[in-house]
């Protein structure tokens, strides 16, 4: 009997742990059968580079939505720019917070005539006409960063989610922002422990800090899910998948999740 009761507890706290918070059908529904081009609708030879205006025009006008990564400037500004370093992209190995936004426009994307854009630029060509997941980068300005989006989201005129790997930028929607619908990025520990120690990077693979965040979709990366993942999406959690690279998979992929972030073709399911 005392086994059985110590194991109803483990399983009590297991459960509280990885919860998510249930959304309503009125926030899930513009993004719910849709898919998200990863970055813009940008070419894998980075001729029209990732998180450039073209790449964004490109995906409203073949009527995809879009998944993005924002950062903040070292004068304040809000751009749109994935990696942490800008050695890959820019050839600088140097980060966003250390440079001005007009510092930044010396820098070139991927030897293109683009340059990083500010975020209000690629609202602007959305402007309402296809859904959005923001990816919020965690950085020592976290809460500025946060409360920086938080505005200029609520000026737009069409629907758009927060996306974090980092709990604590999740959380801060929750509390300050929760009627947006907020998600958790996650990934198999195998790859993320390349940048957290190992009982992190576990941790966040079996979303064991949803009880921090309670988001209400899990991101997850393309490949098997832990059982916590799969009983969080069970308790109500939205499924998003990325980042899909496989045209002939997507119909399937599709059906097994609510939306699906995509690169390197163009998808005919989920588009408006």
């Amino acid at each position: 009997m005392g086994w059985i009761i110590l194991l109803t507890v483990l399983l009590g706290m297991w459960l509280f742990l990885i919860a998510p918070r249930r959304s309503s059908r009125a926030a899930r529904a513009p993004f719910e059968g849709r898919a998200f081009a990863h970055r813009g609708l940008y070419e894998l030879d980075q001729s029209i580079p990732e998180n450039s205006l073209p790449a964004f025009q490109r995906a409203v006008e073949n009527g995809y939505g879009a998944e993005l990564d924002v950062q903040r400037t070292k004068d304040g500004q809000i751009v749109v720019f994935h990696d942490d370093s800008m050695q890959r992209a820019c050839g600088v190995d140097k980060a966003i917070r250390d440079f001005t936004y007009a510092e930044l426009q010396q820098f070139p994307l991927f030897g293109t005539l683009e340059r990083i854009p500010l975020f209000s630029d690629v609202l602007r060509i959305f402007n309402g006409k296809q859904p959005l997941i923001v990816e919020l980068k965690y950085g020592p300005d976290t809460d500025l960063l946060c409360e920086a989006t938080r505005q200029m989201l609520d000026a737009y005129p069409g629907p758009a989610c927060v996306e974090s790997f980092h709990p604590a930028m999740v959380r801060w929607f929750w509390k300050h922002d929760p009627k947006r619908l907020r998600g958790q990025l996650s990934e198999a520990a195998c790859f993320s422990k390349k940048h957290l120690s190992l009982p992190l990077a576990f941790m966040m693979s079996r979303l064991l800090t949803n009880f921090l965040t309670r988001p209400q979709f899990i991101a997850y990366r393309v490949g098997p899910k832990p059982l916590s993942v799969r009983v969080s999406e069970g308790m109500g959690a939205m499924k998003v998948l990325w980042t899909a690279r496989e045209p002939e998979q997507h119909a399937r992929r599709m059906k097994e999740n609510h939306a699906v972030i995509f690169e390197g073709y163009r998808p005919e399911e989920g588009r408006a």
